[in-house]
C-alpha cells in the first residue's frame, strides 16, 4: 500500500495500531534512558498481540554475557546496538518461527541509551534500530540511527526516546515506501529543540532502492541535524563516531565537479598540515564537506531547490575518490569550527581559497552577532585550529595572504593571527591550475567540447563520461577550447 502521511496522529494512536495488527511480533530490548518505547507500547492497550518480550541488561556484566564482550568498551555504541538486533531477532525465529512463522512478520526492537546524569555533566545521546519483516518468512530489513537528547532534563530525555522509538517501529510498518516520509514522522509529537537525528541507515531488501547519502541530505535539509556524514563505500556513519579524538581537515567547495585544481588543494593543504609539530599523523581524518548553500547553487539560479541527482552526481566522484563527504548547514565557518570543536579537542586544518578569506573578514556577514566579527573570530580562532589559504589569480596576479589587504581597523588583527600560527599560504602548488575555473569546465563538459578531460582527474573523466555526469551529452566530441583566467577564479569559493 502507498504511504498517507498522518502527522496528526499521536504516539499513543501509533502504539495502539501497532499493537492491533495481528502480523505484527517481536521484541524490546532497552539499555538506559528508562524503558519509554516498551513503555508506550503496554500503555496503549493490546500489548499481549504484539510484545514477546521486553528486558534491559543494564549492567555491563549482564550486557557482555548476553550480547558479548566488546572490543572497545563503549556500550553507547553501534557496535552494542547491532549486537543487540542480532540476539534478539535470532531468538524470534529460533523460538518462534516454527510456531507462528508463516502469519507472523517479526521485529526486534533495540537501544542503547546515555540520558543526562545527575549532575549535568554529560550530553544525552544514543542508538536505535528495528529489524523487522514485512512478510511472513520474509527476510529482514534494518534501519538504524543516531539521536541527540536536548532536553535539559533526564525525564525529559527518556520521554524523547520513547516517542521516537514509537515513531520509529511505525514507520518502519507504515511508511517504510517513502523514506522522506519516514524520516518527517520521526520528529512527531517531538520537536527538533528536543533531539537531533545525525545518522539513520536503511538496510534491506525493502530498502534496495534507496540511496542512505541521499537520507543524510535529507536529515540537513529536513533540520534534524547541523551535518551529516558519509563514507567513500556510501555507508551512512555517526559523525562522532568518524571524527572523535582525531585532527580534522576540511576542504570546501562545491565539487561540481571536482577539477585538478580540487585535487591540489586537498594534497598540498594536508600535506603542510601534517607538517604542524603538535599533529599526530595517524590520527588525521580528511573531510570533504559540501554545504546545503552551494547544494541549491547551480549556473546562475542561486534560489533554486537541492536537485538530488546532482547532489549524487558529485557525491559518486568524491566517493570514487576515497572521500569521506560532510554535508553542512554551516555556511560561515566559525559555525563549522563551533560543531566540529565539539567533538574533537586536537587540532584541525581548514584548507580554503583565497576568496573565502576575504568573505572572513567582511563584516557584512556577522550582522547577527551581538559581537560581529570579534564573536565569530572568537569562535573561529581560539580553538586548535589553522587556515591554509590556497591562492587565486586575478589579472595575472597570484592572490594570497601577503597580498591580502583587510579594512584598516582590521589589519592589526589580521597581522596577530598571522603571527600566532592562525593563517598560512599554502606552498608548493600547481601554478598551472590557477588559470582554470570550475564553471567553465563544466560549460566545456555540457558542451561536450573535446579536450576538458585536462582539467579533470582522470576517473573523475572516466567517471563522467561513462555515467554522463553533469550534462554531458555522450556524443562525439566537439574541437577543443581553451579555458583561460580572463576572470576571477571560481574554484576557490565555498
Amino acid at each position: 500500500m502507498t504511504a498517507i502521511y498522518n502527522k496528526d496522529i499521536g504516539t499513543k494512536q501509533k502504539a495502539l495500531a501497532i499493537n492491533l495488527d495481528p502480523k505484527i511480533y517481536g521484541s524490546f530490548a532497552e539499555i538506559g534512558a528508562g524503558q519509554d518505547v516498551a513503555a508506550n507500547f503496554f500503555k496503549a492497550g493490546g500489548s499481549s498481540g504484539t510484545i514477546a518480550k521486553t528486558m534491559s541488561a543494564y549492567d555491563m556484566t549482564f550486557s557482555d554475557a548476553i550480547y558479548g564482550a566488546l572490543q572497545v568498551r563503549r556500550y553507547v555504541s553501534e557496535a552494542r546496538l547491532i549486537s543487540m538486533l542480532e540476539h534478539e531477532y535470532g531468538l524470534l525465529i529460533e523460538r518462534l518461527a516454527a510456531q507462528r512463522g508463516d502469519s507472523t512478520t517479526f521485529f526486534a526492537f533495540s537501544d542503547t541509551m546515555s540520558a543526562l546524569n545527575f549532575h549535568k555533566t554529560n550530553e544525552g545521546h544514543g542508538w536505535m534500530g528495528v529489524r523487522f519483516q514485512l512478510e511472513p518468512n520474509g527476510a529482514y530489513n534494518d534501519v538504524i540511527l543516531h539521536v541527540k537528547l536536548l532536553d535539559n532534563d533526564n525525564n525529559l530525555q527518556q520521554q524523547a526516546v520513547g516517542v521516537l522509538g514509537v515513531n520509529l517501529m511505525y514507520a518502519c510498518f507504515y511508511y517504510h515506501e517513502v523514506p522522506p516520509v519516514f524520516l518527517l514522522s520521526l520528529i512527531d509529537d517531538l520537536s527538533k529543540d528536543r533531539i537531533q537525528i545525525d545518522m539513520i541507515r536503511f538496510e534491506g531488501p525493502n530498502f534496495k532502492n534507496v540511496d542512505n547519502r541521499l537520507m543524510s541530505l535529507h536529515l540537513v535539509k529536513y533540520g534534524f541535524s547541523d551535518a551529516a556524514v558519509f563514507g567513500p563505500d556510501g555507508k551512512n556513519q555517526q559523525p562522532s563516531e568518524v571524527l572523535y579524538k582525531k585532527h580534522i581537515v576540511v576542504v570546501r567547495g562545491r565539487f561540481r565537479p571536482v577539477i585538478n585544481v580540487h585535487m591540489d588543494m586537498l594534497h598540498t593543504g594536508v600535506k603542510q598540515f601534517l607538517q604542524e609539530p603538535d599533529v599526530d599523523h595517524s590520527q588525521v581524518v580528511v573531510i570533504t564537506e559540501l554545504t546545503l548553500q552551494s547544494l541549491k547553487e547551480r549556473d546562475a539560479d542561486d534560489n533554486s531547490e537541492i536537485d538530488e541527482k546532482d547532489f549524487l552526481d558529485r557525491v559518486d566522484i568524491l566517493c570514487s575518490l576515497g572521500q569521506t563527504v560532510l554535508i553542512s548547514n554551516f555556511h560561515e565557518y566559525y559555525k563549522l569550527v563551533s560543531y566540529l570543536s565539539k567533538i574533537t579537542k586536537l587540532k584541525m586544518g581548514v584548507v580554503l581559497g583565497y576568496p573565502n578569506l576575504e568573505y572572513i573578514f567582511s563584516e557584512e556577514h556577522y550582522q547577527d552577532l551581538p559581537g560581529g566579527i570579534l564573536e565569530s573570530f572568537a569562535t573561529l580562532f581560539s580553538r586548535k585550529v589553522k587556515l591554509f589559504i590556497y591562492p587565486t589569480l586575478r589579472d595575472g596576479v597570484i592572490m594570497n595572504c601577503l597580498r591580502f589587504y583587510p579594512p584598516p581597523h582590521l589589519i592589526d588583527l589580521y597581522r596577530y593571527l598571522i603571527a600566532n600560527n592562525k593563517i598560512e599560504d599554502i606552498r608548493n602548488y600547481n601554478e598551472g591550475n590557477l588559470n582554470v575555473q570550475t564553471d567553465k569546465v563544466l560549460r566545456l563538459i555540457k558542451e561536450g567540447a573535446d579536450g576538458w578531460q585536462e582539467y579533470v582527474p582522470a576517473e573523475v573523466a572516466s567517471i563522467i563520461k561513462d555515467r554522463c555526469l553533469f550534462g554531458y551529452p555522450c556524443k562525439t566530441e566537439t574541437p577543443k577550447e581553451e579555458v583561460k583566467a580572463d576572470e576571477p577564479s571560481e574554484h576557490t569559493g565555498a
